[in-house]
């Protein structure tokens, strides 16, 4: 059923000419290269506990996700049957196990989280209908650009939404105990070291289509190493600033936008260039695994730092 689906909209995209394609890639994108950035600027520059919300829920949901797909080791639509031809360009980023979809995963966790912020203030409620479009359009892209079948999409909702309801528990449950929060982010860091653990030692499928394996196992694991650490690092960093930096968030104002903007400017820098430097003095395994956790750590509790800056230099300005 799942396939004839897949076919389906197959059959409808070569019937118009692919000219939905583009769309569907720039949305399915989105959710993971642009939507984290948004997330940062919520967390600098609009609310810092709404953005805080939306990275908590993104980083554990990664984590999440990458168990079940190196659990389950599910193989892409068009290896379970080749009449399934993906769309555009979508297969360049479409590697490794197909079940739970990440970009599903991404999009709920990011627009879901930002919109749980947004429904706390009657003033910006119709955002969270958005973010709702967003997210089940997002999902439909996956399916519409034959990457992803129904149920990997379903999935990594269902499994982020869960992830949503129980980070949503935990931070009504730290408002009123804010003391306990160290052992909830010990709980974090110890968590993604049995993940780590797990990922290293498993055994993978090793099937072979002419010849060539289907999915690598290593590059399953750097992958792994990657998703599975960033919480430990979130939780890392979430310390840091709780403790010695203790921002507040500049506001939705020109210096705000301006120091917000350098800083994802920065992040940009961090994500496109610092990835092969790590892995170069570390490798495959612990190059992703530093270097997510480095650009976590910068957006988490090292901008943090001159925004904190920046907004207590205006202060005294203003006195």
């Amino acid at each position: 059923m799942d396939i004839s689906y897949l076919l389906f909209l197959q059959d409808f995209r070569n019937s118009i000419n692919d000219v939905l394609t583009p769309f569907m890639e720039f949305v399915s994108d989105f959710a993971i290269y642009y939507l984290p950035i948004v997330a940062a600027f919520i967390y600098w520059c609009v609310n810092k506990k709404s953005g805080l919300f939306a990275l908590a829920t993104l980083d554990l949901s990664r984590a999440v996700n990458a168990l079940l797909k190196l659990t389950a080791c599910v193989y892409r639509p068009w290896i379970r049957d080749a009449r399934i031809i993906p769309a555009g360009d979508s297969i360049r980023t479409a590697t490794g196990y197909s079940f739970p979809s990440g970009h599903s995963t991404y999009a709920m966790a990011l627009y879901g989280g930002m919109g749980v912020g947004f429904w706390q203030n009657k003033k910006t409620r119709f955002l969270t209908a958005i973010c709702v479009v967003l997210v089940l359009l997002t999902g439909f892209s996956r399916n519409y650009l034959g990457v992803h079948t129904p149920q990997d999409v379903l999935v990594g909702f269902t499994s982020t939404l869960l992830v949503i309801f129980g980070m949503w528990k935990l931070f009504a449950f730290l408002e009123k105990h804010p003391e306990k929060e160290n052992w909830f982010l010990l709980g974090g860091v110890l968590l993604a070291a049995v993940l780590l653990v797990y990922f290293n030692l498993k055994t993978y499928p090793m099937d072979y289509i002419d010849g060539k394996l289907i999915v690598d196992p290593n590059v399953m694991k750097r992958n792994g190493f990657d998703d599975g650490g960033v919480i430990a690092f979130f939780c890392i960093a979430r310390f840091i600033e709780k403790k010695w930096i203790r921002f507040e968030a500049t506001g939705f104002n020109t210096k705000g936008i301006i120091i917000s903007a350098i800083g994802l400017v920065l992040d940009y820098l961090i994500v496109h260039f610092l990835k092969a430097q790590c892995i170069s003095f570390l490798g495959y395994y612990w190059g992703r695994f530093a270097y997510a956790g480095t650009e976590i750590l910068f957006v988490v509790a090292l901008w943090p730092i001159v925004i904190k800056f920046a907004v207590n230099k205006s202060k005294e300005i203003k006195k």
